[in-house]
């Protein structure tokens, strides 16, 4: 079995078939985690979470209430706190996703999913496609991301309110 082969069983307890848990990791009994999964030390999975489908998640992640995460890799240190949906992408080192980020994984015409590098449209070939964030990336509350999306190091997106105008 590939899962148990590539995991170090030292370091790694599966608490159910496909579903492993690194040291000190907190999962809430109103968490849902449907296999595959890794989970690494000293993340916390708090009440109403709900993982699904080849997900792994970094060290001193805390992934929060009604956030949900379907096919994607978490780096280490990232907050994903409430109301997120983080659907087929990446997200690198320490990201943060404020309140209610959407992570948009399917186009609404179904059609597949588009990218731009160099300045030029590339196709991904895929027709579900989240997003791709880099390290140390701030998403504002209620953002919603594109399909296809993909966003740098060390950026700080909020949405502008006339409020923000005046700091």
């Amino acid at each position: 079995d590939v899962y148990k082969r590539q995991l170090d069983k030292d370091n790694y307890t599966e608490i159910e078939d496909h579903i492993w848990v690194g040291s000190n990791v907190e999962i809430d009994k109103l968490s849902t985690i449907i296999a595959p999964c890794i989970i690494d030390d000293n993340t916390i999975i708090r009440p109403g979470a709900y993982i699904r489908g080849n997900a792994i998640i970094g060290k001193n992640c805390v992934i929060g209430n009604s956030t949900e995460i379907k096919n994607a890799i978490i780096f280490d240190n990232c907050q994903l706190p409430h109301y997120n949906y983080i659907g087929d992408s990446i997200l690198g080192y320490h990201v943060h996703l404020g309140a209610g980020v959407i992570l948009s994984n399917l186009k609404n015409d179904g059609t597949n999913i588009d990218i731009k590098y160099k300045g030029k449209k590339v196709s991904t070939g895929m027709r579900k496609m989240g997003s791709v964030i880099g390290d140390s990336t701030e998403v504002g509350c209620n953002s919603v991301l594109y399909p296809g999306t993909i966003i740098g190091k060390n950026t700080n997106c909020l949405l502008y309110t006339s409020d923000a105008a005046d700091e």
